[in-house]
């Protein structure tokens, strides 16, 4: 399967960005993509570094016209493509959400995050509700996707329920970067922490992993810090953690990478990691803590 990895900066005129998008959405079905990533919260500014009332009315709902336009274009260019919204839910309740749409333009399917972080200049929590769906894959044409967001991919959980409900693949639409008061070492500390971490799940799966991150430096509107250097770097990891592509970690970058999901089957022959797993000694694993 051909996948194309948009990864963006982004300005708060959400218009460009998505017109921006627009391009290299139909510069990746040229290049024969059957599905697009996109990253997170991707039509605007990664607002949550602040917390204002007033950013609610960037949320939209689901269908909606962020969904509208993308699957207009998805249903023209005939490919399946994974967005990331701020859904308003109903008055008060929000969610940060992946929609899958599906080559014909229709809602494939949509997972709400379920991990919300809340660290200085991430206030998810103040914007957005956990998740309540569950870690189901969404079935498109291109097969069934293990769709997550950002903060969901550092819990081994998460994957591995998504590969135990039949993900042939693992996305994650991602929006995570450096705090310019963190060392060189530090920095380099968080990002390979933040690879490995993701090449683990795709090996313990034996599943295939995108992650598409954001790039580009965004200033703190209240300046009480330096803003994000959003760190880009989005890839793609095989089935054994190979890496498949790197992207940099101060560009933008658009790129098709081909994906061999047949490869699942026969990792998982080599390395039976389902087999034995000893699910009879697992209960405590839906514990917060083992005293």
């Amino acid at each position: 399967m051909k996948i194309g990895l948009i990864q963006q900066s982004n300005t708060s005129n959400r218009t460009a960005n998505m017109e921006k998008l627009n391009r290299k959405i139909r510069h990746c079905a040229m290049q024969g993509a059957e599905l697009v990533v996109l990253q997170e919260l991707h039509n605007g500014l990664y607002f949550c570094q602040t917390e204002d009332t007033s950013l609610f009315e960037q949320a939209e709902t689901i269908p909606g016209p962020s969904t509208e336009y993308f699957g207009a274009l998805a249903g023209e260019l005939g490919i399946v493509l994974v967005l990331s919204l701020f859904e308003k839910r109903t008055p008060g309740l929000y969610h940060n959400t992946a929609v899958v749409i599906e080559k014909d333009g229709s809602i494939a399917g949509k997972y709400r995050k379920m991990h919300i972080p809340d660290d200085p200049a991430y206030y998810e929590k103040f914007y957005f509700t956990p998740g309540d769906q569950g870690f189901l894959p969404i079935e498109t044409s291109v097969g069934k996707l293990g769709v997550l967001v950002c903060w969901d991919q550092w819990y081994p959980e998460a994957a591995r329920l998504m590969a135990m409900r039949g993900a042939e693949i693992l996305i994650y639409p991602t929006a995570i970067g450096w705090e310019s008061t963190d060392t060189e070492e530090e920095k380099k500390r968080q990002l390979t922490a933040w690879i490995t971490v993701q090449r683990g799940h795709a090996v313990a799966n034996g599943l295939s992993v995108i992650t598409v991150n954001r790039v580009g430096h965004e200033p703190d509107p209240s300046a009480q810090t330096n803003g994000i250097q959003f760190w880009g770097n989005s890839f793609v990891a095989g089935p054994q953690g190979e890496l498949l592509a790197e992207f940099p970690n101060d560009k933008e970058k658009v790129q098709v990478i081909t994906v061999d999901k047949a490869r699942t089957e026969n990792v998982r022959r080599w390395w039976p990691f389902f087999r034995d797993r000893r699910i009879d000694a697992y209960n405590g694993l839906t514990e917060r803590f083992l005293d």
